[in-house]
């Protein structure tokens, strides 16, 4: 069992930025980050293989947003900048356990944080 324990989330202004962390327990494979605003079903935000060679990102996102990830150090990150009103949400990371590949699904990914909460003031 992986624990995931994500940090870094808070209130910026639109256009700021904020780094988000997410801390995992023990090895980890393919890994992603969602988000979920309230009264929204959750969405996929980017995702990162184990290689970390191969990303994908929500066309909301792409070209602000960047996931990157320490295999070493088991933690997974996600640099937000020239951020919107609209990316204000809770966001979680996500990963699988025993695929080195990535996803866009969320019903593919075994393991999941408690969230952060990012707001973003207009």
């Amino acid at each position: 069992q992986v624990q995931l324990v994500e940090s870094g989330g808070g209130l910026v202004q639109a256009g700021g930025s904020l780094r988000l962390s997410c801390a995992a327990s023990g090895r980890t494979y393919g890994m992603g980050w969602f988000r979920q605003a309230p009264g929204k079903e959750r969405e996929f935000v980017g995702s990162i293989a184990w290689s970390a060679g191969i990303t994908y990102y929500a066309d909301s996102v792409k070209g602000r947003f960047t996931i990157s990830r320490d295999n070493v150090k088991n933690t997974l990150y996600l640099q937000m900048n020239s951020l919107k009103p609209e990316d204000t949400a809770v966001y979680y990371c996500a990963a699988r356990r025993g695929t080195f590949g990535t996803s866009r699904q969320g019903s593919d990914y075994d393991y999941w944080g408690q969230g952060t909460q990012v707001t973003v003031s207009s």
